[in-house]
């Protein structure tokens, strides 16, 4: 008789089957423009979204499960790449850096003036911390740009990575005092909760627990969450320091 593998109650967001699942459905695409909203909130309102294809030709390949990507862009043409990474694969800088400079390349092909005028992010959701940092260290958010070193002035502001270490979120429920910390603190904990806490009973949370819930999975979707599932624990065992 099959065992399922799933523990907890709510689906693992750091899952390809989960970001997914949260952010990658044209039904649920309110929840990702929530987030990124409060998110970016200095640099206007994302009305709508359209998901583009998860995959550009060329990317550089990663290991299975380490990596999820939701591509996406707005009614003015901004373009967000999220990614969403469980695991460190030695790599990860380098991919980012090509997965934010290629829908400028891909533009560049048709229109140099398009190409210059939009302004692309890649927003990563790590659930690791950066090499040579320790987890006592609050600063998880950082916004990467290139800047002039003599100068230090950015030298392109359309042009940035947001980089969230969030295994350095330590705030707990009655800590969180924006609605973006309610964000962090579901995307950090989503997988080991029980159920919702009181601070978080606005519409857009009630959505999100209510689709994550792993007994509203159909068969069909609960056999693709555990092959997520394995998928990632298979890596987490590879990736893992010698004992």
């Amino acid at each position: 008789m099959h065992q399922p593998t799933t523990t907890g109650k709510y689906i693992d967001p750091y899952t390809d089957f989960g970001l997914t699942k949260l952010f990658g459905s044209k039904n649920n695409k309110d929840l990702l423009i929530d987030f990124l909203n409060e998110l970016i909130n200095d640099r206007g309102k994302i009305t709508s979204l359209c998901y583009r294809k998860p995959r550009q030709a060329g990317a550089l390949p990663a290991p299975a499960g380490a990596v999820v990507d939701a591509y996406c862009q707005t009614d003015s043409g901004e373009k967000f790449i999220v990614e969403m990474q469980k695991f460190n694969d030695n790599c990860f800088e380098y991919r980012s850096d090509f997965y934010l400079a290629y829908p400028i390349y891909h533009r560049a092909k048709t229109s140099t003036s398009t190409a210059t005028g939009t302004a692309t992010y890649l927003v990563g959701l790590l659930n690791f911390t950066f090499v040579g940092t320790q987890l006592n260290d609050c600063d998880y958010h950082h916004e990467i740009k290139w800047m002039n070193t003599l100068t230090q002035t950015v030298f392109n502001p359309k042009f940035a990575s947001i980089y969230l270490e969030m295994p350095k979120y330590g705030k707990k429920p009655y800590d969180l005092d924006t609605r973006l910390d309610k964000w962090f603190y579901v995307l950090k904990h989503l997988s080991t909760l029980q159920q919702p806490p009181d601070c978080l009973q606005e519409p857009v949370f009630k959505k999100l627990f209510k689709i994550a819930e792993i007994d509203h999975l159909s068969a069909k979707e609960r056999d693709a969450y555990e092959s997520s599932l394995k998928a990632c624990r298979t890596l987490e065992k590879e990736t893992a320091p010698p004992a």
